[in-house]
């Protein structure tokens, strides 16, 4: 019978965009048709993005994306300022992100695996790919350590992602070198999990509160809902480059809504590029277009592309074409989570 080790030998590799210069070939493909033409557009308009000053560039990330490989992605655009803020899924942030910065891996595997040996095994499978249960529940404990260690209050997501951040930062720093969370605390890029439950940090939650069950900290949804918006209000042009949908597209495109609700100059996002394989027929989220959200008056039509296609191949390409176009260079970064620490001392 196989073991563990049997399974978790191969590990998932992340991308380096940095190695492969992609710009002839995404040029090359806008004069062809279909989806490379949508292709091309989109990491045209993410370049306008990078290359309008006023604008700031918010990225939303949702699917099983850095156990995929594309964590190194989403660190690069980080760390060279081609991201001002992040609204992602819970999973994303600390079941891959937070997990790999503890030390772990996520390793190759196969979706004809028998899984209930899987199960036995306390391997969990996201598709093709395998992740030890084992140690995500230490990323379980780890979630739950950090909030013992907080003042028991509300906190919005981007808050508690900052501590962990810090908590990296204070421990040695991450033990992989392309941590997102901690990339994002140290270039005050505010991270937001509108449904920060729904990972790790759940558990975590279920563990504190239980420890802790009259002074513990929580989540407040509305302060997070509140926050972004602040971003919108404060830098007026903006950008949202949107891998997958569901949660974090909506709340990313819903600070317009919440922006002219509050009686505030705030135009649609200027600028917005999608990519999914979602179908809009259903009237699902994650395929509804950018023409469908501009009825609602949440993004201009100007500048927006969606294009048909899976992440892993499609995200390399686009950001890949931005970063050796090297607008970036010139851009300053915005560091909106100065905007939190102010409004703070402020209080």
């Amino acid at each position: 019978m196989k073991n563990k080790k049997d399974f978790l030998k191969d590990t998932v590799q992340h991308i380096d965009i940095k190695k492969y210069n992609v710009v002839p070939m995404i040029d090359a493909m806008g004069s062809m048709a279909f989806s490379a033409r949508s292709l091309n557009r989109a990491a045209n308009i993410y370049d306008k993005m990078i290359n309008d000053k006023e604008c700031g560039i918010i990225l939303t990330l949702a699917g099983s994306l850095f156990s995929a490989g594309l964590k190194k992605v989403v660190y690069d655009l980080v760390t060279n300022n081609m991201v001002d803020a992040i609204v992602s899924t819970g999973a994303i942030m600390v079941d891959q992100d937070f997990f790999e910065a503890l030390g772990f891996k996520h390793y190759k595997g196969t979706p004809f695996s028998d899984d209930n040996l899987l199960r036995e095994l306390h391997i969990d499978r996201i598709y093709d790919t395998y992740i030890d249960e084992d140690e995500l529940r230490v990323c379980d404990e780890t979630c739950a350590k950090i909030f013992n260690s907080l003042e028991p209050r509300l906190y919005s997501s981007r808050e508690l992602l900052w501590e962990f951040g810090k908590y990296l930062e204070n421990n040695g720093g991450p033990k992989a070198d392309d941590s997102v969370i901690w990339a994002c605390y140290k270039k005050n890029v505010p991270i937001f999990v509108p449904a920060f439950s729904d990972c790790s940090a759940g558990f975590g939650f279920i563990m504190h509160q239980t420890q802790n069950p009259t002074k513990h900290v929580s989540i407040d949804s509305a302060k997070d809902f509140l926050e972004l918006t602040k971003i919108k209000l404060q830098c007026k042009e903006t950008g949202i480059f949107m891998i997958g949908g569901g949660v974090p597209k909506n709340f990313t495109q819903d600070i317009v809504v919440a922006a002219d609700i509050l009686e505030e100059d705030a135009s649609m996002h200027k600028y917005a590029v999608q990519i999914t394989v979602a179908d809009e027929r259903d009237g699902a989220l994650s395929g509804s277009t950018l023409k469908e959200a501009s009825s609602w008056g949440k993004v201009a039509m100007t500048y927006e592309q969606m294009v048909y296609g899976e992440a892993t191949i499609c995200l390399p390409l686009i950001a890949g074409y931005a970063y050796h176009k090297g607008s970036w260079n010139n851009r300053k970064p915005k560091e909106f989570q100065k905007l939190y620490a102010a409004e703070k001392v402020l209080a």
